[in-house]
């Protein structure tokens, strides 16, 4: 297939491009081609913007992973912007480009992640869960604001000649990037443990199983909507502590009062101290099988490989 590709610098993107690049030819779109280049490789082809383009007639699929960090810095009211504008602007101008395509993508997945749910305490959600109005705590909800319109861009490309595929992502947990890789030194110096009451949810999944997952849905030509990209077995914060703390045979007991963190991070504090518990039933029900279903050896792999 011909592919294009945003984000492919980032975590998983780089990830995704190993793989892609067995059996696809990728185009990749990214701000500095020349970098890109230099980690990625010469096969590849590389745009620095989209604006040389008329349409995507030229393309089998469209995967678009690309974004501003959104823990890349404190949330201020610049920040916000950039990580709304990264994100709408690129999807916006994608969208656009394949409703103006005669011969268009037979598919469009698009990058979304389960902050869009909001905050949901204990009680399990799926892809079935509506938000039904945007109430005054919700439209203060900075993720799930980002994510709503962003999501509402890409599904505009839908048609019967393109079907598009929203992936509502948690916790990517990896080393080479991502929250995980930022919480092991904490933890292997004994100083890790659970924040806040530790009660709030934490929907994760392995990053091979992420990669696959999006390969799952560029080849299954029936899948189309909502797709949470998240392992079947959430865990509150406190599970999520203890188990890491198990795998790298470390204590986890210092607890992170919630006051320091927001102290710290101010708005932005909310994405560690507030979760939900994300289920994948929409992919469970495709026929997607997840390599690591469960936290403790998600964990027992990545940390295996390494030492």
């Amino acid at each position: 297939m011909k592919i294009l590709l945003t984000g492919a610098t980032g975590f998983i993107g780089h990830q995704l491009v190993r793989v892609l690049s067995h059996e696809n030819k990728l185009t990749i779109l990214t701000r500095s081609p020349a970098s890109a280049h230099h980690q990625l490789g010469a096969e590849h082809q590389y745009l620095g913007n989209l604006t040389s383009l008329s349409d995507f007639n030229e393309f089998d699929a469209v995967i678009n992973l690309a974004g501003e960090p959104i823990v890349n810095k404190r949330w201020s009211e610049k920040q916000k912007q950039l990580i709304c504008q990264s994100r709408w602007d690129m999807t916006s101008r994608i969208a656009e480009l394949i409703k103006a395509s005669d011969s268009p993508p037979q598919v469009l997945i698009s990058a979304s992640a389960v902050g869009i749910y909001g905050q949901q305490g204990a009680q399990p959600i799926d892809e079935t869960y509506v938000l039904t109005s945007l109430d005054e705590r919700t439209t203060n909800d900075f993720p799930l604001r980002v994510c709503s319109h962003w999501e509402e861009l890409a599904l505009s490309a839908q048609s019967d000649n393109t079907r598009v595929c929203i992936i509502r992502t948690g916790l990517v947990l990896g080393l080479s990037g991502g929250a995980l890789a930022k919480m092991l030194l904490p933890f292997k110096l004994g100083l890790g443990g659970p924040i806040g009451t530790g009660q709030q949810g934490m929907s994760w999944i392995h990053q091979d199983d992420h990669i696959n997952l999006i390969m799952f849905l560029l080849k299954q030509t029936k899948c189309q909507g909502i797709f949470n990209a998240t392992a079947p077995t959430p865990v509150s914060n406190y599970k999520f502590s203890k188990l890491l703390g198990q795998a790298l045979s470390r204590p986890a007991l210092m607890p992170m009062p919630t006051i320091i963190l927001k102290l710290l991070l101010g708005e932005m504090s909310e994405l560690l101290t507030q979760g939900q518990y994300v289920l994948p039933a929409r992919a469970e029900e495709a026929g997607f099988k997840f390599t690591y279903p469960e936290l403790e050896q998600a964990f027992s792999s990545l940390i295996e490989n390494a030492k």
